[in-house]
């Protein structure tokens, strides 16, 4: 089944091309629409919702024509805004109650289900107070929580962790991933930044410029490499273990070299090793250096690509529209807890 499907989609202004051909399917499950600002993300979303009239070509959400079927599609559809658009002196519990009505939900089942989404986000004990003195956090939930309470097919989540800090935006993606897993429901979430999508979706779709440039799940970008990821300890024989360790394969004639991150994507501080893999004694010949040099073995484990590093090497696709890369790394990776 597609939940999602356009085709030759081009939306053009007097002076910009926010989309361009675009032919894309969408299947159910978490999927990543990743692309730098600008580059068609925010235009596509408002089209697959029936808000804004596609220049050519067609597309279908859920079986229904975008052109349409806007307003059946928004029935079915959850859609969770980018930007802070939250009436400050209205309580959490009004607002979601309010949007449930607004998707035809009758009094009492608005009730219901605003208290069942509330808890589910985590804001149930402060549903009550005014949304004007909530964190950026907590405005994100209450967003996500009213694009959720009217039991949608598939939800757009449009840069969802905007605005948070590292902790914040890893229980935003837990929280998004939940959304399939526990309800299945299907998401569609938009982002900058290719670690976020790594963890969270099934499959990933590039757009640069307002084109395609990849949809693919995220098993295929982040396939298996012919290298091993190698973390030692050093000792006191050994202060280095690391140097050492390279020291010793490249003696014994493997092919090594440093990590700019560990194998499951975090910072790697200079002591992973990428061994290449000559055959099933490579595994045998990194044992036995450890155990000749007396050091510890903290990981040793096939290492797999990180989209970011598909980006880095695939001909500078990572440039976006006007000039703007997407963004590689992780929040906390960067140094900064508001990449938006």
């Amino acid at each position: 089944m597609t939940v999602i499907a356009t085709e030759s989609l081009s939306k053009r202004y007097p002076r910009v091309t926010a989309l361009d051909r675009l032919s894309l399917d969408i299947t159910p499950g978490v999927t990543g629409l990743v692309g730098a600002n600008g580059a068609g993300k925010s235009t596509l979303i408002k089209i697959l919702l029936g808000l804004s009239p596609a220049t050519e070509g067609r597309a279908e959400v859920l079986g229904l024509d975008v052109a349409t079927q806007g307003a059946e599609i928004r029935e079915r559809v959850g859609y969770m805004p980018e930007h802070d658009c939250l009436p400050p002196d209205v309580s959490a519990t009004e607002f979601v109650v309010h949007m449930a009505r607004m998707s035809g939900l009758p009094p009492t089942a608005a009730r219901e289900r605003t208290a069942d989404t509330l808890r589910h986000v985590g804001l149930y004990e402060e549903r009550y107070r005014p949304m004007g003195g909530y964190s950026t956090g907590m405005k994100q939930r209450v967003k996500l929580a009213q694009a959720l309470v009217h039991d949608p097919r598939l939800v757009l989540l449009d840069e969802p962790t905007n605005g948070l800090d590292p902790v914040g935006r890893d229980e935003m993606l837990g929280l998004i991933r939940r959304v399939h897993t526990d309800f299945g429901i299907s998401v569609l979430v938009t982002s900058h930044l290719l670690g976020e999508l790594e963890r969270t979706c099934d499959h990933v779709v590039v757009i640069d410029g307002g084109k395609l440039l990849r949809s693919s799940s995220t098993d295929e970008f982040t396939q298996a490499t012919g290298s091993l990821a190698v973390e030692v300890t050093d000792t006191d024989a050994c202060p280095d273990g690391t140097a050492a360790l390279h020291a010793a394969l490249a003696g014994a004639g493997l092919a090594t070299q440093p990590a700019g991150r560990a194998a499951d994507g975090t910072p790697a501080s200079g002591r992973v090793l990428l061994v290449d893999v000559v055959d099933d004694t490579t595994y045998d010949t990194v044992r036995d250096a450890v155990v000749g040099l007396g050091l510890g073995l903290v990981r040793m484990e096939q290492r797999r690509h990180r989209i970011a590093e598909l980006f880095q090497t695939d001909g500078g696709s990572h440039e976006a529209a006007h000039g703007r890369p997407v963004e590689t790394g992780r929040p906390h990776e960067r140094g900064t807890a508001d990449a938006a």
